[in-house]
């Protein structure tokens, strides 16, 4: 079975670069870098854009996914507030952490047993304390903006460890994938 590699975000170009489209431009760019009809790094993957709102990520998700093995196989790139900027973490089976996009996918294929690719998008301290908004006006502007100039470096280093969270992944399996993703980090 193949895997199905979907990157959240909002369609429109007005939304390109946007925090809230991390997931949807890094799988964008890596498979332009990496992909070819039908493969990602030589391996059979399915790559899905939703065409939807973030919000209502789920509808793009019923059609595709009809079984919990088919789940077991998605694969979703998705920005994560609760991390700062640089740092990705994988997750399986878990709590949407109040993300919207992902509660849309639990109710749509009415299971959590998916791969989550969790990119920070927050600032942080030095010391590594995060700095993210708070009240919903606030996380709303900070996430439909765009990075700033001095986070590109950042920017970089995320999108080589998804990059590599997404090889790992279909050559070598979940488990391997987040045990060597969260050791580099």
């Amino acid at each position: 079975m193949s895997w199905i590699i979907a990157g959240l975000g909002n369609p429109g170009k007005e939304y390109d670069g946007t925090r809230h489209n991390i997931g949807r431009d890094f799988l964008m760019a890596i498979d332009k870098k990496e992909g070819e009809k039908g493969k990602l790094f030589g391996k059979k993957v399915t790559i899905l854009l939703p065409d939807t709102y973030m919000n209502n990520s789920g509808a793009a998700f019923k059609k595709l996914v009809t079984s919990k093995k088919q789940a077991e196989q998605l694969v979703v790139l998705q920005d994560e507030l609760d991390l700062p900027l640089g740092k990705v973490k994988l997750s399986f089976g878990s709590s949407s952490g109040g993300h919207n996009g992902i509660n849309s996918i639990h109710k749509a294929i009415k299971t959590k047993d998916f791969v989550r690719i969790r990119i920070g998008i927050s600032p942080a301290t030095p010391s590594g304390k995060l700095k993210k908004p708070t009240g919903e006006k606030d996380v709303v502007d900070f996430v439909l903006g765009k990075f700033k100039a001095t986070e590109q470096d950042k920017l970089k280093k995320a999108k080589k460890l998804v990059r590599d969270a997404l090889e790992l992944l279909v050559t070598e399996g979940r488990d391997k994938a987040t045990m060597e993703i969260h050791s580099k980090q």
